[in-house]
């Protein structure tokens, strides 16, 4: 039938195209948060052009992601099946929830396009919902399952990240609503939501850091979440400080959301040095080769992230000294973002090239 996906060995399943689709990494839209999120630490730092060129930028990242990732579920519907139940490959799933709900902060803050941001924020609560339960629902019912030395790994706390997003995204949306209690109840729950499956995956992360033998392959960018999950937690907690004239809920709260996203902002600020120690250990000592992989954006993300959350913060809990930290981190936060785009395009025409030559 013409629903079909085409059978292994067919013509269409040999064409490159096909192949790349087929091997296409789940956690790319990791590339639509981490060029997101620099745009807006771009415009909340003065840097207009740099914030709309990023925005429209996304907008096409956005689309082509999404038309490969649906050409992937008609024409590989096995292959993406086996990656959502993934141990490795799996968690990649929530960077299409986050990379939804950064694009809506753009809409929201950058156009004040709050319409168009309350669509792509029901699209992400659909996905998280679809993602989450998929995800987990599979790798705890599945058969044969890894160690948790080679089955963990750092892009597990993308699952964190998305569920943050969603409350992130109900924040800046709420005005929308004739009742914006609700999105930030949504908000608050998704916040504290969050922060509990933080808890118990970064303490496994660690044990998994301190007692298992590491190697430098084992140590790859999506590592740098062990920041970013909190750098986000940072972000949603100010911009609920910043929301609670339209909640109850939050007036109550404040105390609580006041101590919990400095407690966020400063861990997340612990974690830095060690992981540029690591980042050292990884590439100097250990002479690992730098070379474009998609995971470098789970990189990218964490460091546009925290100069975000750090506006915000200084913001909310009334710190402008703050500011000058958030100004020194954009430039790392752009530069990563140039390199690893500048990456990305050659990979883009080498990969063009050698199919073309094998086709």
């Amino acid at each position: 039938m013409a629903d079909q996906a085409p059978r292994a060995g067919s013509p269409l399943s040999r064409a490159p195209w096909s192949r790349a689709i087929e091997r296409l990494f789940p956690g790319y839209f990791a590339l639509v948060m981490a060029t997101g999120i620099v745009s807006l630490a771009a415009h909340f730092l003065g840097m207009e052009p740099v914030a709309i060129g990023l925005f429209w930028i996304n907008v096409v990242a956005y689309a082509v992601l999404w038309s490969l990732t649906l050409a992937r579920l008609v024409l590989h519907p096995k292959k993406l099946a086996a990656d959502l139940a993934d141990h490795a490959r799996g968690p990649g799933f929530f960077t299409l929830v986050a990379g939804t709900s950064v694009l809506g902060a753009q809409f929201a803050i950058l156009l004040r396009e709050l319409g168009v941001a309350v669509a792509l924020w029901f699209v992400g609560i659909g996905l998280w919902t679809l993602v989450t339960y998929a995800f987990f629902a599979a790798v705890t019912t599945k058969e044969g399952k890894p160690t948790l030395a080679e089955g963990l790994n750092g892009s597990w706390l993308v699952s964190v990240v998305a569920t943050q997003s969603i409350a992130m995204l109900g924040c800046l949306v709420a005005p929308w609503f004739a009742a914006p209690e609700v999105p930030l109840f949504v908000a608050v729950a998704m916040h504290l939501a969050g922060f509990m499956l933080y808890l118990p995956l970064i303490s496994l992360l660690l044990y998994r850091w301190l007692f298992f033998e590491i190697t430098p392959q084992q140590l790859t960018p999506p590592y740098w979440i062990n920041m970013g999950a909190l750098a986000i937690s940072t972000l949603t907690g100010a911009r609920l400080l910043q929301a609670t004239g339209g909640s109850r809920l939050l007036q109550d709260l404040t105390p609580f959301l006041r101590g919990s996203t400095l407690c966020f902002w400063a861990t997340a600020t612990w974690w830095i040095p060690l992981l540029l120690v690591l980042g050292f250990w990884r590439h100097v000592v250990r002479r690992f080769p730098l070379a474009y992989d998609p995971q470098y954006w789970g990189m990218v993300f964490p460091l546009g992230m925290f100069t975000v959350g750090t506006v915000q913060v200084a913001r909310a809990l009334e710190l402008p000294g703050l500011m000058a930290v958030a100004r020194a981190c954009v430039w790392p936060a752009l530069g990563a973002w140039l390199v690893v785009f500048a990456g990305m395009c050659v990979s883009l025409v080498r990969c063009a090239a050698r199919e073309g030559a094998h086709g």
